[in-house]
């Protein structure tokens, strides 16, 4: 068995005076034409989160905050996995691996960490208490990053079950949204035994034929968030799945590139009412593109779109089988309804459809987001 080392985020003065250079030096173009995000991040908004980036952000204080739940590193498939892993003090815990996805990161998870870990503490009760893994994605944070092609969503499903078998768990549930949906997704599909049950908060299925023909306003909804992606939200992962290497010379050598490229997503895919400070704090927002700037991961993150997009989600028929929870978040790309997920996941046993939240559940919602967790694996338990 391969060993499993403790891991701590400890970034070097050479590294953060070279951040600060940069962005001491960024040459911005000009302002956009319109008075809006229509064309993406406005040259206001990016100047002053650059001057807060440089001014105001302490890393050091947050490389703390980071470090405050035990992290560790093992080799998986020639590669090493970066993950967290705490354990809950109640003896009943259940094993939860959660996973994030574009542009996201394991900073999404920091704030409902502790509330799982430690349901007592927050309102819970000691049933609801999880075992917490939470990996960095291949490519992405401080993991590996692959040195050949193949590490698409299957294989990193097959990757995450060996790290929880690795960690001495023959059971677990397994969580996840955006690309965590689709590995998470995979890991059901597989179905190798420890995976007694699945919930997402993003979930990725084909329309019915009745939907087509005869579409009801929860379909309409759906087509409406779908049509809109299409035509004005999909640049980025089709400059992703076609050229990630291109885009990640700019991206792994601009901070403010890597910046505007993730902070307009956060503008466009949380329920944030025009404003993505509404929804999170700018020092999160900076918190997690410096997970991707400090580890230049802007090619290799986007990677995994060229090794999956085709076939993450769903085109290929095939059925998930294992438990199945959802929570579909209004804000989400495409609020998808459950009479579609019905199509690719044969036991739904939870889902709920909710009033405020966006793409990033944990991230934004964390109470909720916990809640859900509860209540979903509260029926899977038995």
């Amino acid at each position: 068995m391969s060993s499993i080392e403790p891991f701590r985020i400890d970034i070097s003065n050479d590294d953060l005076d070279d951040l600060k250079a940069r962005l001491e030096r960024t040459r911005f173009p000009e302002a956009e034409t319109p008075d809006d995000w229509s064309q993406g991040l406005p040259l206001d908004y990016a100047r002053t989160l650059r001057d807060y980036w440089l001014n105001d952000y302490d890393w050091r204080s947050r490389e703390a905050y980071f470090n405050r739940f035990p992290q560790f590193t093992t080799a998986i498939e020639g590669l090493s996995i970066h993950f967290i892993h705490c354990r809950s003090p109640h003896p009943e815990a259940t094993p939860l691996l959660i996973t994030h996805g574009w542009p996201g990161s394991v900073v999404e998870f920091h704030k409902v960490i502790d509330p799982l870990v430690n349901p007592t503490e927050h309102g819970g009760e000691a049933v609801d208490a999880f075992h917490v893994v939470c990996p960095s994605l291949p490519g992405y944070g401080f993991s590996g990053k692959p040195a050949e092609t193949g590490w698409g969503v299957g294989k990193i499903a097959g990757v995450w079950n060996t790290l929880m078998t690795r960690l001495g768990y023959d059971q677990y549930f397994a969580q996840g949204g955006d690309w965590g949906s689709a590995v998470t997704t995979m890991i059901g599909m597989q179905n190798l035994g420890p995976c007694r049950g699945i919930h997402l908060n993003m979930v990725s299925a084909p329309p019915t034929e009745e939907a087509k023909q005869n579409p009801s306003e929860r379909d309409l909804q759906a087509f409406a968030g779908g049509q809109y992606y299409n035509e004005w939200g999909a640049g980025y992962s089709k400059q992703q799945a076609t050229r990630p290497q291109t885009l990640g010379y700019g991206l792994v050598d601009s901070p403010m590139g890597q910046a505007a490229w993730i902070v307009e997503k956060f503008y466009e895919w949380t329920d944030c009412d025009g404003d993505p400070e509404n929804a999170l704090s700018r020092e999160e927002m900076i918190d997690n593109v410096m997970f991707y700037w400090l580890t230049a991961s802007g090619a290799s993150s986007a990677r995994l779109y060229w090794e999956s997009f085709n076939s993450a989600f769903g085109g290929d028929g095939a059925k998930v089988e294992v438990p199945t929870g959802a929570s579909i978040f209004p804000k989400e790309i495409v609020a998808t309804p459950r009479s579609w997920a019905e199509q690719r996941f044969s036991n739904i046993v939870y889902w709920n459809e909710l009033e405020k939240g966006g793409h990033f559940a944990a991230f934004e919602q964390p109470e909720q987001f916990v809640t859900e967790l509860r209540n979903c694996f509260g029926q899977m338990r038995g």
